[in-house]
This record gives structure tokens, sequence and C-alpha cells, in this order.
């Protein structure tokens, strides 16, 4: 890594112009940005963001991405931030691909490279990568490869990264939930440091809920969207006669009734994900618990050892002998440090959105029961 760092400064030195050339070369010169857009031209990212805002062309990829992919969707958002609104304008899905495999970072680089130039060329100007976009299960989106995810890229990204949650089991009853986070910079600063211990959380107040900052979302759709999804439910008043059909139906899309479901099949994977999630967690508490009495154990040995040195070396100073040496208590006890929390504090948050997810629609059946019911008493 110096040999590397050093060959690139010797390189850049030798390549620099002499003072002379310098001199006789013509400054470059730039204009001050306007008053009026000093507020909005957010160049350093200082303006905190106040809100995401995703075109309805995002909203439809990710949709459509979620609910084609096999296990998770997973990409890039594109956008700029302006006056503290993170405007997103377009995305791309990344391949599935290992990640084991050292090939795989090279080619989900290649082709990040050639999505990009691609859309420079259809939309020159369109923005830079912001984010990430990822779906989910009944709002489960604590997850370790998350955090990776958004900890390698926080520095590099504007405002630190912000990634788009998507859950695609909202999308099937019609509801669009989308929510964006972003790591806080308490949990950053620890997850960089890798202790998660006790201590460390307590320090800090850590908990799931101080791991990723929520950020507001709207919607911004094209009146070109609007008027295309009005002709789609609207029904046509005229038909071709090259057409003609006698049974043509009366919209372009025909109703669903899944909202009016008083058994969603839903419910049922969502109480078995929590009770799983639990199941997990009291194996996880279990493990540590084993871990720490380990720990304890060595470190009373390792006390105890020193406190029976310590006596044999007053015992051998007062009979004029010469001390035995104190050995190094790590090389002769291998205290194992203290086990990391993180996974505990995600199986948390699994915990608590899964219940979450499986209160609402709790709430949202005993609604529609009441209503049937009270259908049913009037009638």
């Amino acid at each position: 890594m110096a040999t590397s760092m050093a060959a690139a400064l010797a390189a850049s030195i030798a390549s620099a112009p002499s003072a002379h050339t310098a001199q006789a070369a013509a400054q470059p010169t730039y204009e001050p940005i306007p008053a009026s857009m000093s507020k909005v031209i957010d160049i350093e990212a200082k303006i905190p963001l106040t809100c995401v805002q995703l075109d309805g062309l995002v909203v439809s990829k990710i949709v459509k991405h979620a609910s084609s992919a096999p296990s998770f969707a997973l990409g890039y958002l594109i956008g700029i931030d302006l006056d503290g609104v993170l405007e997103i304008s377009n995305c791309f899905a990344l391949p599935n691909v290992s990640d084991d495999d050292d090939t795989s970072s090279k080619s989900i680089a290649q082709y990040q490279k050639g999505m990009l130039a691609a859309l420079k060329e259809v939309e020159p100007g369109d923005g830079i990568i912001v984010g990430f976009y990822q779906s989910n299960t009944l709002g489960a989106f604590y997850k370790q490869s998350l955090l990776d995810l958004q900890s390698i890229h926080r520095e590099r990204l504007r405002h630190g990264g912000v990634v788009v949650v998507h859950d695609f089991t909202q999308a099937s009853r019609g509801n669009a939930a989308f929510r964006a986070f972003r790591l806080t910079k308490q949990f950053h600063a620890e997850y960089r440091s890798g202790k998660f211990t006790t201590q460390s959380l307590m320090k800090n107040q850590l908990t799931f809920s101080s791991i990723l900052e929520e950020i507001p979302v709207r919607v911004r759709t094209n009146p070109l969207l609007g008027a295309f999804l009005s002709t789609l439910t609207t029904p046509s008043s005229t038909t071709p006669a090259s057409s003609f059909s006698p049974a043509a139906p009366s919209a372009a899309l025909a109703p669903t009734f899944s909202s009016l479901d008083l058994a969603p099949q839903h419910m049922t994977s969502n109480l078995s994900n929590v009770l799983d999630a639990l199941d997990e967690f009291k194996a996880e508490e279990g493990s540590l618990a084993y871990q720490m009495r380990n720990i304890v154990r060595d470190r009373n040995r390792a006390n105890e050892h020193l406190l029976r040195r310590k006596e044999e070396n007053a015992l051998r100073v007062s009979q004029g002998l010469a001390p035995l040496p104190e050995e190094d208590i790590a090389r002769l006890f291998k205290i194992q440090p203290e086990p990391s929390r993180l996974k505990s504090m995600l199986l948390l948050g699994q915990i608590d959105a899964y219940s979450q997810s499986l209160g609402s629609a709790a709430s949202e059946g005993y609604v529609k029961m009441y209503s049937a019911n009270a259908g049913n008493a009037s009638a």
C-alpha cells in the first residue's frame, strides 16, 4: 500500500510542469455562484436532508424489480440534492451474483459503469449515485448486509448515502410502502470500531432504533403519467368498429377485490416470522451467555494466578531471594474478548418490524371483520 502510494506521488511529481511553465500558463477563472442560488446549490453537502423525493418512474421500477426478483431486489438510486430535498430521478437494478466470488465485484463495477454511461447518453445531467434501494418482507430490513453496504459507501456518497426500503408484501395488498433511511453518525462511529460490547452500548445509548435515521419520503408523479393512469381506470366511451366485441370490458384495468379479503394469507407467515425471530434471538442470547461465562471463568483463573505469584514474590523478597518474573497473563490464559452484541440488536429490530407489520395487518383485518358483521346485522 505504501509502495503504491509512493509510486503515485512520484508519478505525479514527475509529470508536474515546471515553475516557469506554470506561471506562463493561463490561470483558470471561476464565476461565483449567484446569491439567489447559493442556498440551493449545496456543493459541500452542508444543507441537511429533510425529504427524499421519488419520481413515479423510480417507484414503478422498484416495484417491478421487487415483484420479479427471486429473493430480494437491490439497485442504485440516481438523483441530486437541491435545497435539502434528495430528488431521485432514476434507478437501475444490480445483477444477482455470489458475494464469495472475486469476479463478482469486478462484474458489478463494470455493469455499474456501463449503466451510468447508458443513462447519461439517454438523459444527460440526470444525476449521480446517491444511494441504494432494497426490497424486504413484512418490513424486516435490519440485516447485516444492509449495514455493511451503507457503512462502506457512507464516506463516498453525498449525505452518507440513502437506502430506500420497499416492502413488496404491502404492495401486494395495494399499499406502496417506501421508507428511506441512512446510518446515524453515532452508530457509524461504533460500527467502524467494531466493539459492540455491553459497556459501549450503554455508554453510547445504542439500541436497534438508533441504528438508522428515517427520512420522510414523498412521490412526485408526472402529469403525463397521471393522464395515462386515468385512461386505464376510466371507461372508454367510444370503441373502434374494427375492434367491436360484444363482451368489451368497461375499463382497461379490471377491478381487484383483494383489499376486501377478510383472511389475508400473509398473516400466517407474519406470525411464523415473529416466532422464528424470537427463537433465533433466544438462541443468540444463550450463546452470548455461554461465552460470557467462559470469559469470566478465564479472568478469575488469571487473577488467581497473578495473586499467587505476587504472594510468592513477596515471600521470596522477604527471604532475600530474587522475585520470579510475572509472566504475561494474556500468553498463559488466552482470554477471549467480549462477544459483539450487534446480531442481538439486529434480531430485536427484526422482531420489532415483524410485530409492527403484524399489528397493522391485524388492526386492518379487525376493522374489516367489524364492518362485515355490522353489515350482516343491519341486513
